[in-house]
């Protein structure tokens, strides 16, 4: 739920919908910063024949603000290639896949990577490779090798990865949909029921990953790297796009679509949820095809949250201070569309200027805490987020507890939170594949032969 399903025209087009983008200094090197941006969302490992893959139709770009006003100041761009060998086979694979040139798989994608900053735009890599899907034991024997394969040196401390892997964000849709519900605290809601352990929706599916790590001195506004944490030209803003040609026809000859036209944005991710809990749905496609400079229009959501005003509906007597609360949320806005300023946090600041934007903001001058806190910032470490995103923080709780008011005394010292504003949590954990300790961090994707379709009731 990150952005899995976020908006109505983009959940028709998976091969460009983003699902979550990552921003942090590395832990095995922290003068680099990793960015990630997972795409296409809820893939099943055993979607073969036709497995899920890159769009070779489709722009994807990771950029990077550190100016202050909230513009792309450096964009990287993906762009994919799939080649079919052997033609008169419906397969994937003919045999086992043991290398990233093994003539046996029919599918390989590659990729040209581009860096672009003010009008120079320089080629880092050209054919590089994807691994293949995790098809399986017979097909994929020992698919971490495919995989560290696939990781390739840009040169200038310039490492790249793009292909599948699991999906570490962990969410209970099941039960969040079902009118708000929570199953930690069931006996709550308005329609109570036991209280449970939450369910992780995104159990067993995997997401396609582009992974950079790169120096902070290639992200800073003025190429070094940034050691006072107050300072603004310590924070860069980072989101992700997608993006598709004006016109697509259907091309016989070519027996596929064609893409015609200038590029234009179908899709984009900053942080984790603005787009699925903020805005309403009328404006949500919208919100897919602006960038972040022109965001606004959705201050007015910020400020008075819809599902501020419906979680004391739905668990009454729990949230009285909140229902009361009738402030603009200047926490979340701040959270989510400026930054937090100085003198917000003791000693913490990732502030990018005025123009109010949705974008990850990572200050570069704060080092990986050498033990990480999934509730980021909110429970005292500062290398969490909402400074950044790691690939372990708990953004669900973090922004259930923001939501709730757990946040608004930073900006308001008058208000006391809900005791239970600090405790919300939708019960879930990361259960797909274990994380890695380095890049590109994500888990190995799921096998298709090991997947284990689940079950499903038509009521309680």
């Amino acid at each position: 739920m990150s952005s899995h399903r976020e908006a109505p025209e983009i959940a028709k087009d998976p091969v460009a919908d983003s699902t979550d983008v990552y921003a942090f200094i590395s832990p095995a090197d922290p003068d680099k910063v990793v960015l990630i941006a997972n795409f296409i969302p809820l893939q099943k490992p055993d979607g073969g024949p036709n497995f899920y893959e890159f769009g070779d139709d489709v722009l994807y770009e990771i950029h990077v603000s550190n100016k202050g006003t909230s513009t792309s100041d450096i964009s990287y761009q993906f762009e994919f290639e799939t080649q079919i060998r052997n033609k008169k086979t419906f397969l994937y694979n003919t045999g086992p896949i043991e290398s990233l040139s093994s003539p046996s798989w029919n599918r390989p994608q590659s990729y040209t990577v581009t860096r672009t900053k003010g009008r120079r735009v320089t080629t880092l890599g050209r054919a590089l490779p994807c691994p293949p899907v995790n098809v399986g034991v017979r097909s994929t024997p020992d698919y971490a090798a495919l995989a560290d394969e696939a990781v390739r040196d840009l040169g200038g401390g310039t490492r790249v990865f793009c292909g599948q892997r699991a999906d570490a964000f962990h969410v209970d849709l099941g039960s969040i949909f079902d009118l708000g519900a929570l199953r930690p605290f069931n006996e709550a809601h308005v329609i109570s029921m036991p209280e449970m352990n939450g369910v992780n929706a995104v159990q067993s599916y995997n997401v396609h990953t582009i992974a950079l790590e790169v120096p902070i001195t290639d992200l800073s506004v003025d190429g070094s790297a940034p050691s006072d944490v107050l300072s603004p030209r310590s924070t860069i803003g980072v989101w992700a796009t997608a993006s598709r040609r004006a016109t697509r026809v259907y091309d016989y000859k070519q027996k596929g679509y064609v893409g015609m036209g200038p590029w234009r944005q179908v899709s984009r991710l900053g942080n984790p949820l603005f787009n699925e809990v903020i805005v309403p749905m009328a404006r949500k496609d919208m919100w897919n095809q602006r960038p972040p400079r022109r965001d606004r229009i959705f201050q007015r959501h910020v400020y008075n949250p819809e599902l501020a005003q419906l979680l004391p509906a739905l668990y009454p007597g729990v949230f009285p201070n909140l229902e009361a609360y009738d402030e603009k949320r200047a926490d979340l806005h701040a959270i989510l569309m400026t930054g937090i300023p100085e003198g917000v946090v003791e000693g913490f600041a990732n502030y990018t200027g005025p123009v109010p934007s949705d974008m990850l903001r990572l200050n570069l001058a704060v080092p990986p805490s050498a033990e990480e806190n999934p509730i980021g910032l909110v429970a005292g470490d500062p290398a969490g987020f909402p400074n950044g995103r790691r690939i372990g923080d708990d953004v669900v709780a973090i922004e259930l507890r923001a939501v709730a008011g757990a946040t608004i005394p930073l900006v308001d010292p008058s208000y006391t939170p809900d005791a239970a504003a600090g405790a919300l949590t939708d019960g879930t954990s990361n259960t797909n594949a274990e994380l890695l300790s380095e890049f590109p961090y994500l888990g190995l994707p799921g096998s298709g032969y090991l997947t284990e379709p689940g079950t499903t009731e038509a009521s309680a």
